[in-house]
């Protein structure tokens, strides 16, 4: 019986745990996927990760066993086309951006979700404070300044559907988190598939390609975001945003560890920074971590 009231405690920490791992998984993954850029470019890297995402997580989740609304199709159908057209995006802006600059402009979205939710200014502390340590990541010298305009462009339009993921992503917060991605992941799909077919064409039958692809699905989406849609249950949309900015840091220190890249003083700096404003968010967060009255009701 003494365990019993720490137990609403401990399931509270569950939606934190699986965006932990999200942001762990995802620049694992975007790595390896940007090694398949060579064979079928980045639209076919997108679709790879976007198709093969969808096949395996519709036959774990098996979403034809639930009796779907039109209401939650049509959710389900903004939720995936916002993460398709993310994930294009942010392919098409590593062509030519380096991958934490890149990671770094994208960051946009979400802080603007965080920025629009927030209403205590300890909450505006802490989006000042992962804003400090994402300006720390960018080399604010000369390279800026020949970053390709194309390639910033795409990182910007990347930032504007991600936030559209995480607004519409609470649109079906009541339906089951695998469920719900997996549906999401055949919209998203659907988006991607006219441009890797026209651009990559026979190339997307390459037998390495196709198990590079399969494996930077696997890393870098079906797993994430299913982890994300549990997140985005129990997270409020303030909080979720300012926490995700935690996500650049993390790929700085697997860079680290993985591919050796030394972290300057700098760079140690604004890990600091986004760390404590993801902790300051979550301390100074209503004890209620998903409001019922902002979810749909349910069918």
């Amino acid at each position: 019986m003494t365990d019993h009231p720490a137990h609403p405690a401990r399931l509270a920490l569950i939606p934190y745990a699986a965006l932990v791992a999200a942001m762990v998984m995802f620049p694992l993954g975007t790595s390896y996927a940007k090694q398949v850029f060579a064979v079928v470019g980045a639209e076919g890297t997108a679709l790879y990760r976007a198709g093969f995402s969808a096949l395996v997580l519709v036959l774990v989740w098996r979403p034809w066993q639930r009796r779907w609304t039109r209401r939650e199709l049509a959710d389900m159908a903004l939720y995936g086309g916002a993460l398709g057209a993310m994930n294009l995006s942010f392919y098409m802006a590593l062509v030519t951006l380096p991958l934490g600059i890149a990671m770094a402009i994208e960051f946009i979205g979400p802080l603007s979700v965080a920025l629009i939710h927030s209403r205590h200014p300890l909450h505006f502390a802490a989006i000042a404070l992962a804003v400090a340590g994402l300006g720390l990541l960018l080399p604010l010298g000369g390279a800026v300044r020949a970053l390709d305009p194309v390639g910033v462009g795409f990182a910007l339009l990347a930032a504007l559907f991600w936030a559209l993921y995480i607004v519409f992503g609470r649109r079906g917060s009541h339906i089951h988190p695998g469920q719900a991605v997996a549906v999401g992941m055949i919209a998203a799909m659907l988006v991607i598939a006219p441009f890797g077919l026209v651009h990559a064409g026979t190339a997307l039958l390459d037998p390495h390609a196709l198990a590079a692809g399969f494996v930077a699905a696997m890393a870098s989406s079906a797993l994430p975001y299913s982890l994300e849609r549990v997140a985005l249950r129990g997270i409020p949309s303030r909080i979720f945003g300012v926490c995700t900015a935690v996500e650049p840091a993390v790929g700085a220190i697997v860079g680290a560890v993985l591919l050796g890249e030394v972290l300057s003083a700098r760079q140690i700096v604004a890990i600091a920074c986004v760390i404590l404003a993801s902790t300051g968010s979550v301390l100074t967060g209503t004890p209620t971590a998903a409001p019922r009255d902002d979810l749909p009701a349910a069918p």
